[in-house]
């Protein structure tokens, strides 16, 4: 079934490429031409002789020709014979062979290969007119006055695919015929495949066929198409999508993607496709695809679908349709197009069940299927007032199909003007002042957030938005009072607008507090001054023997002091209290929250942070020619520790210890990252940390979290060259859409493709992630670790096999784990899917022809779906 709905799909294309290669013509003769022998007895001219003048037999254009053998003339020079690679050009026409025969009294030539010595035919005509592609042939005869040829066994590569016929000719009335025609993707002089068509005829605007039919592997396939007659068109043309068929074990038989391609115009396109199962559940998919070469592309893509349960009775209550829907948009701006503007989308928003319910879209792509979340964003940029103010703008969205919730920020954006120094001289000339050095700053952020289920969220997840703006004015003034001391100070102003406030009073009656909303606007702000200082200095040891030269130590600490008023008071009226009459306590809070702005620090605060970074490098000699071949080898890329110290707080005046590092192994390859927070406090009785450092009891501070993490990115060279080199091809505006369609996909989903130019690569991530916290039973530690992995090899040349899976630790069981064997055919590709157990246990099996123009052409043969036995 699936090789006659690609008969009828295809047929339409493959004659309109005959159209166009078919551009040599004449009248049909019983017989070939004999291929002629070069004889050598005589040469009449130079080797190398060109001849550019009007011609004698009455054309109105030069004739130029040119061999690189011989050039021999008939008794009155009305016919020329060229050998040796030679090339004719009249007009559009270009000419190529190792023997041309030039008619200049009856304006025609015959082209044709000549015998080597080994019997072996060589140079083959190459017949090009204009901007068509260029035809090979066995040999031809072309008349430059009528433009009529006779051409014999003609290839020619159209539109990724090659079209041959044994002749073809072109009558007065300017129609092209042919016999015995052959198209197919297959680059071989005797392809794996192809459609046969008996004969045709092609005019401008329809084509008229005889019996076509497919054979694969010079075995004719039992269905012919006794004849055919189509319009033909020059541009994008619309036509029907026929479906593919198969099986799911819950929704009976489906036939999927069927539905109409609209071919609107060079610059957009559209897909209407939907799929329909047997036991009633459907599923609409509309995708629009529009690009303008040099200034921007895109796609929008939104599907609709209607489940019924797998079980369950018929007009029962329970047994009801599940309605889903998925909305997808890319768009991205060449940066050249608009210098100064950027604007790019890549939206994907769906309903929490879209993916698992409608089969992912139709596509039983278990990546989609074990999907549990998805983001998007939307974001503009651009630069005004030469260069001096930079405003970006961005729309955002997160999922977690897990519990149903989405957050969005719409929008939000950012203003900021390039750091300023008012009181420098224009000039430039002389030393400059310490005024000079003050700079200032301008900022703005703005935010509207809405975090709420998904299926509240147009019902009331707007109406508790939280929207603000914050502003900053930075002044600060930077010298350096020593040779190695870099030091600052300044001042920093902020303000923060926001539209809601809350009040949080104490209800006597309910005995609980209500929390009630006051709209309209309102503002906080907060001011403070700051200093900062910060140096490097550097340890050496140096070694006389071994390949280690030399192990460089680079330290570099900074401190930073801060000081902040006290904004609590109740004259800024930033804060508010309730009584709790229940309790007698007193609570203390900011009318801000969860309003979209900060507050400020409540009390007065003068801290002072600080930091120590620590870099160790080694200098190791090489293999090279030179004595003095070295290079340097990164030990610790990276080794922080941070934390702060505020002078005026009432307890608990150090704040944890936190440190991060990282380093790579085996020539940076290897990647480790690592980090965590050291708690200087004692624990109580209760759980619960008191006002007493460890170091009272001789203890180091405790190791309160810890995270590691490390992955490995083998070949990962091989893999970086073939998407450049993709990125590359798809900015070619010579490309065909489906080519670029094509690019585009991989360029996605790198890693479900085969490429077996690459011999193997493997990839693996591992990550752990340790807590520990305190209550009254005591210490309780918390351990997280994953390990997913994923690669490939190739067996032979033509045979690669592809393998992922992940260790879940806390289950103590591998991950979705899927195998894949992909075998290289030339013109066809095969594969072989198999997820040997879990919840998407399976296997599928492919064969299809390589090219994307003939993609209808292939067997497939699956397992069915089936999510009741999950």
């Amino acid at each position: 079934m699936e090789s006659i709905n690609f008969i009828f799909s295809r047929y339409v294309f493959l004659v309109f490429m005959v159209a166009f290669s078919m551009k040599l013509d004449a009248q049909q003769t019983q017989n070939t031409p004999k291929p002629i022998t070069r004889k050598t007895d005589t040469v009449t001219a130079n080797l190398t002789d060109t001849l550019k003048k009007k011609s004698t037999s009455g054309l109105n254009s030069v004739i130029e020709y040119h061999a690189e053998d011989s050039i021999r003339f008939n008794i009155d020079r009305t016919i020329v014979y060229l050998y040796g690679n030679a090339r004719v050009s009249y007009e559009e026409m270009e000419l190529s062979a190792d023997f041309i025969r030039l008619d200049q009294k009856n304006k025609a030539m015959f082209a044709s290969g000549l015998k080597d010595k080994y019997g072996k035919y060589r140079g083959r005509p190459i017949f090009k007119q204009g901007q068509e592609p260029p035809v090979s042939t066995d040999s031809l005869i072309y008349n430059m006055e009528s433009k009529k040829g006779l051409v014999y066994s003609s290839f020619t590569e159209v539109e990724g695919g090659y079209i041959s016929a044994a002749t073809s000719k072109k009558s007065p009335y300017d129609e092209v015929s042919f016999k015995n025609g052959v198209y197919s993707t297959c680059n071989l002089p005797h392809p794996h495949f192809g459609i046969h068509i008996s004969k045709g005829i092609i005019t401008k605007k329809r084509i008229v066929s005889g019996p076509s039919y497919l054979e694969i592997e010079d075995i004719p396939f039992p269905a012919v198409l006794p004849f055919g007659f189509f319009p033909k068109t020059n541009k994008r043309a619309s036509g029907f999508h026929f479906p593919s068929v198969g099986e799911d074990g819950t929704l009976g038989f489906y036939l999927r993607n069927t539905g109409w391609y609209f071919g609107i115009n060079d610059y957009w396109d559209a897909d209407v496709l939907a799929t329909i199962y047997s036991k009633g559940s459907y599923l609409g998919n509309l995708a629009v695809r529009y690009r303008k070469n040099y200034k921007f592309n895109g796609g929008l893509n939104f599907a609709y679908s209607s489940t019924l349960p797998g079980r369950g009775v018929e007009g029962t209550e329970s047994y009801k349709p599940s309605k889903n829907f998925s909305l997808s948009w890319t768009h991205q701006q060449n940066a050249a197009a608009h210098p100064g503007v950027n604007f790019g989308a890549n939206v994907s928003i769906q309903t929490a069940k879209y993916f698992t319910e409608s089969r992912a879209g139709a596509s039983y792509d278990v990546n989609q299927l074990t999907r549990s979340q998805s983001s998007s964003s939307i974001n503009y940029g651009r630069t005004f007032a030469n260069n001096l103010f930079n405003f970006s703008a961005s729309a955002r969205s997160s999922q977690d199909f897990s519990n149903s919730t989405v957050n969005l920020e719409l929008p939000s954006f950012n203003l900021s003007m390039t750091t300023l120094n008012p009181f420098e001289n224009k000039n430039g000339t002389g030393e400059q002042k310490w005024y000079e050095k003050i700079s200032v700053g301008y900022s703005m952020q703005g935010n509207n957030s809405v975090t709420e289920k998904e299926y509240d969220l147009f019902d009331k997840g707007f109406k508790n938005a939280q929207n603000g703006i914050t502003q900053n004015i930075p002044i600060s003034i930077a010298f350096s009072p020593l040779k190695y001391l870099q030091f600052s100070t300044g001042t920093s102003y902020n303000e923060r607008w926001t539209f809601r406030t809350v009040r949080y009073n104490y209800n006597e009656e309910a005995k609980k507090v209500d929390t009630s909303y006051v709209r309209g606007f309102a503002r906080n702000f907060d001011y403070g001054l700051n200093g900062s200082l910060s140096t490097k200095f550097y340890g050496m040891k140096n070694f006389k023997k071994g390949k280690v030269s030399a192990i460089r130590h680079i330290v570099t600490p900074s401190t930073s002091f801060n000081y902040t008023p006290n904004f609590g008071s109740d004259n800024f009226g930033f804060f508010r209290s309730y009584y709790n009459s229940t309790t007698g306590a007193t609570t203390r809070y900011s009318i801000f929250e969860g309003s979209g702005i900060s507050a400020p620090g409540m009390g007065r605060s003068a801290s002072m942070s600080f930091s120590l970074d620590n870099t160790i490098e080694a200098k190791v000699k090489t293999t090279g020619d030179t004595a003095n071949a070295f290079k340097k080898i990164p030990i610790l890329q990276g080794l922080n520790f941070t934390g702060s110290y505020n002078f005026l707080a009432d307890s608990f005046k150090l704040s944890p210890i936190s440190f991060s590092g990282r380093t790579a192994l085996f020539d940076q390859k290897l990647g480790l990252n690592f980090g965590g927070t050291f708690n200087p406090y004692q624990v109580g009785a209760n759980g619960r940390e008191i006002d007493a450092y460890t170091f009272r009891n001789g203890r180091l501070p405790r190791l309160t979290a810890f995270t590691f993490s490390t992955g490995y990115n083998f070949n990962s060279a091989a893999l970086k060259k073939r998407q450049e080199n993709l990125e590359q091809q798809q900015e070619n505006p010579q490309i065909s859409q489906q080519q670029r369609q094509d690019i585009s996909t991989i360029l996605n989903n790198p890693n479900q493709f085969v490429d077996f130019t690459i011999p193997w690569s493997f990839n693996f991530t591992y990550s752990l992630t340790y807590t520990k916290t305190y209550n009254n039973l005591g210490a309780q530690n918390n351990l997280v670790n994953s390990l997913n992995f994923n690669g490939d090899f190739s067996v032979t040349p033509k045979w690669k096999v592809m393998y992922t899976s992940g260790w879940d630790f806390e289950q103590k069981t591998f991950t979705m784990t899927s195998f894949s064997i992909a075998r290289d055919l030339h013109c066809w590709d095969m594969s072989f899917n198999w997820v040997p157990f879990g919840p998407y246990k399976s296997y599928s099996f492919d064969l299809r022809v390589r090219a994307s123009i003939l993609q209808d052409l292939k067997l497939s043969r699956r397992s069915a779906y089936n999510p009741i036995t999950l």
